[in-house]
């Protein structure tokens, strides 16, 4: 009975030693909520994953997938493990850098768009919106929310509708510098976004958002409380458990 038990502790053991640095860095992404407690984020699941996925990179022929993975990554990490804004403007660099690469060598390919927007959109909120403005990155933003859409306009259950749906909601106007953000094109677009494939809690909050501003109270009223009676996702418990506790802070200010 021993020799069995060592005998299939060294095969899984073999198993394990022969993923690729792209596996192990998938298993750990997957797992990146393990040992989070509500939004108290442990890094080192992503720090492990962060770390393969670069070996994983450097073969071209994983090149572009290692490399969204990298991204999104990227963005969990400067999202939900890191607290402070300077050590969140080094792993938004990082990601909005990758991207920049990715899609120049990927023009094609719209995960490798959307990704680079996540990062960048992340990155313009730590630094400030209006000093992104200024430095035209809501511009970049929008012109590559409409490439997301030319290429797959399902990527991501209408991911270009809503980053070009967000744009539109964050960015401010500012006369001579930034004239086009509307809030009802915010509204289309995000709307457009909610109906394709699944909506996602943040797409339900963005909506709510924007019709809120809008005037329409009730119907953002009625998104958010519908979105709280949904459970949290397996795959993205951290992501939702976000949305949903801003859904409740939006919530109780809209009383």
């Amino acid at each position: 009975m021993k020799c069995h038990l060592i005998i299939i502790a060294s095969f899984f053991s073999f198993l394990f030693a022969e993923q690729s640095p792209f596996q192990k860095g998938l298993k750990s992404f997957q797992g990146r909520a393990e040992g989070a407690n509500g939004l108290d984020v442990k890094s080192e699941p992503i720090n492990y994953a962060i770390e393969e996925f670069k070996k994983a990179y450097k073969n071209s022929d994983k090149e572009l997938e290692a490399g969204i993975y990298l991204m999104r990554s990227y963005y969990y990490k400067g999202k939900y493990a890191i607290k402070d804004d300077e050590g969140k403007k080094v792993v938004f660099s990082d990601g909005k850098a990758l991207g920049e690469k990715l899609i120049k060598k990927y023009p094609k390919s719209p995960a490798a768009h959307y990704w680079f927007l996540v990062n960048l959109g992340s990155w313009s909120e730590v630094y400030g919106v209006i000093a992104a403005a200024k430095e035209g990155v809501a511009n970049i933003m929008r012109d590559h929310a409409k490439i997301i859409i030319e290429l797959d306009p399902k990527y991501s259950n209408g991911g270009g509708y809503f980053m070009l749906g967000a744009i539109h909601f964050k960015s401010p106007y500012i006369p001579f510098i930034l004239s086009w953000p509307n809030n009802n094109k915010a509204i289309e677009y995000l709307q457009k976004a909610f109906e394709i494939g699944t909506s996602t809690p943040t797409q339900t909050v963005y909506l709510a958002r924007a019709m809120y501003k809008n005037g329409q109270k009730d119907k953002a009223k009625s998104l958010l409380n519908g979105l709280l009676q949904k459970p949290l996702s397996e795959s993205e418990t951290v992501e939702d458990l976000v949305q949903h506790q801003l859904a409740r802070e939006l919530l109780g200010e809209w009383k």
